[in-house]
């Protein structure tokens, strides 16, 4: 089994916002398939750059309110 990412997202909550749109739809906006959003939403697949800004760019948002990387500063 694959470990999950550090990278978190707010894909599932942005969909909903966007009129309930469906996995599937997103997929076909950026090009993917509807396993691999899943994927991505749930954590265990980081997708590329390109991709993460493709999709920030479906809902219309900065890259930073899809996807999140830990401050490993300030656990220090």
């Amino acid at each position: 089994m694959a470990a999950r990412t550090l990278v978190t997202n707010n894909i599932r909550s942005l969909r909903f916002a966007a009129g309930e749109m469906t996995q599937a739809e997103l997929a076909d906006r950026v090009s993917l398939t509807r396993q691999t959003i899943i994927a991505i939403e749930q954590g265990r697949y980081s997708p590329t750059l390109e991709t993460a800004f493709q999709i920030a760019r479906v809902f219309g948002v900065p890259l930073e309110e899809v996807f999140q990387y830990p401050d490993e500063r300030a656990d220090s």
